[in-house]
């Protein structure tokens, strides 16, 4: 294995040709405050897998691939079942 950076997220949009947009969300206590804190990060990855919107992925870092791409989806972990009814957030 090499040392590249892996985080798991969350595909919110499929709508660009081999490429998905991520959202990476971390919860971390607050320094002076102690309160936990949601953030979220949202990142574009090459996709070559077919990931579909609600799939949770795996993805790493790569060489910039393009102005604003430097993630690869390296593997699905979990994928979403949806029906046509059904939007992401319900």
């Amino acid at each position: 294995m090499n040392d590249r950076r892996r985080i798991v997220g969350r595909v919110t949009s499929n709508k660009m040709t081999k490429t998905v947009v991520v959202e990476i969300t971390r919860k971390y206590r607050h320094p002076l405050y102690k309160k936990v804190v949601y953030s979220s990060k949202r990142v574009k990855a090459h996709d070559e897998k077919g990931c579909q919107i609600g799939d949770e992925v795996q993805i790493v870092e790569s060489k910039p691939l393009s102005h604003d791409k430097r993630w690869v989806v390296e593997s699905i972990l979990k994928r979403e079942t949806r029906t046509a009814d059904q939007g992401v957030g319900e």
